[in-house]
């Protein structure tokens, strides 16, 4: 059993899989607070689900992507249960998660979108920094910089765990935020950083809607 905020089917708006179809399984709870948060409403509200119950009603969709997200999906014990099953039904799966917790609940057939917090958020000293060194190949790392300071801790972060070398490395200015994207895209080049500038596109193609894009 889980607690689900909402399940919806829409366009993955982050992620070096931006742009493609995606089904959303959005789990209640969250251990930080971010100063740029833009689902304070997965805080607390939902719904108790069956892992069946939530494998089904993602199967409906028809599509073959699959994305657990939060709040933060790993503070319920029975999250890397969901992935497991979703993985053998055949879909692909990704996991986002605030990188707090330990990754390594999740195993084989994930892909995990780590978001590391940078000091703007005002969370930046909860990350587990242990889960640098527990990344696959095939997981991507994620910064949401709310400014040039987050911007220049970031970079550092990257070079001294060699992330691009690793993983993919998604820089993600924070919307409403001080940064102009031109800006960053400038800092990218200047520094010759090989990460992925990364617009949130489902808040561009829906900006006026709130939730469940």
């Amino acid at each position: 059993m889980l607690k689900v905020n909402e399940i919806f089917y829409s366009i993955q708006g982050e992620s070096s899989y931006a742009g493609l179809p995606c089904v959303f399984v959005r789990l209640t709870g969250c251990n930080l607070r971010c100063t740029y948060c833009d689902t304070k409403y997965a805080y607390k509200k939902g719904t108790n689900m069956t892992i069946k119950k939530i494998a089904d009603t993602v199967s409906q969709y028809e599509c073959p992507l699959v994305e657990i997200t939060g709040g933060e999906p790993l503070l319920q014990e029975e999250t890397p249960h969901l992935a497991k099953v979703l993985s053998e039904k055949g879909f692909h799966v990704l996991v986002e998660t605030n990188g707090t917790q330990n990754i390594d609940l999740l195993k084989d057939n994930v892909v995990r979108i780590v978001d590391i917090k940078t000091p703007g958020s005002g969370e930046s000293d909860k990350t587990d920094w242990k889960n640098l060194d527990r990344l696959y190949k095939d997981d991507e790392v994620k910064f949401v910089l709310v400014n040039f300071s987050d911007y220049e801790w970031a970079k550092n972060i990257v070079r001294r765990y060699n992330l691009t070398e690793k993983v993919t490395v998604l820089f993600s200015p924070a919307t409403g935020g001080e940064l102009v994207t031109a800006e960053v895209a400038q800092w990218i080049l200047d520094d010759g950083l090989n990460v992925r500038l990364q617009l949130q596109l489902h808040k561009i193609i829906w900006p006026d809607k709130d939730r469940g894009r």
